[in-house]
């Protein structure tokens, strides 16, 4: 699919999703209060910066020296909801349509991070990032940082209709049943890090 096609299509899906998007932002507002939005610079395609969009899941729940808590202790009853069934990315569209986003494609991580990837980094954005993607569909939160990267690179090496209806499946698979870890996980050299990044 061509970006301008993504764009289009990305358009007719925000328009359309539009009452499912004022249900869960008023169920949010109600359960959450506000914002029922989340804005948070990511890195795109080419290490060019964008504000992705999504439905907040967390509270800014901070210790006595004003860092934030754990996700674990901020992360809300609609949150873990929204999450698991991917409803919070559903905001995301917008991104599509705007062109920063792709509907497929490695997970938009922050600059700082890419940054941080080095050659890596750099090779991971050579193509868009996605709302969904081969690392998402293979255990996205439940993944080191590390995994993911290994399965960003190989879907950008081996991308094709095939593999992209594969994630495509395999997303909706996801919404149903969570996350799980896959068998597509390969394997890496000790020397790297295992850390787990926050999402």
């Amino acid at each position: 699919m061509t970006r301008t096609m993504a764009r289009l299509v990305g358009l007719i899906l925000l328009i359309a999703c539009m009452p499912l998007l004022l249900i869960l932002g008023l169920v949010v507002l109600v359960l959450q209060g506000r914002p029922v939005l989340f804005h948070q610079m990511r890195s795109g395609k080419g290490g060019h910066p964008f504000k992705m969009v999504k439905f907040r899941s967390m509270r800014d729940l901070r210790d006595a020296n004003g860092v934030p808590l754990p996700d674990d202790e901020r992360v809300t009853a609609i949150g873990t909801f929204l999450r698991r069934s991917r409803l919070d990315e559903l905001p995301g569209l917008w991104n599509v349509a705007t062109g920063d986003i792709a509907f497929i494609g490695p997970r938009p991580l922050l600059p700082e991070t890419i940054t941080g990837l080095g050659e890596r980094g750099v090779m991971r954005g050579q193509v868009a990032p996605g709302l969904t993607g081969w690392s998402q569909v293979n255990g996205n939160t439940l993944l080191t940082l590390d995994e993911k990267i290994d399965l960003d690179l190989w879907y950008i090496e081996n991308r094709s209709l095939r593999t992209d209806c594969m994630v495509l499946i395999a997303t909706v698979w996801v919404m149903l049943g969570g996350e799980k870890r896959s068998k597509a996980i390969p394997a890496r050299p000790a020397n790297r890090s295992n850390t787990q990044p926050a999402d």
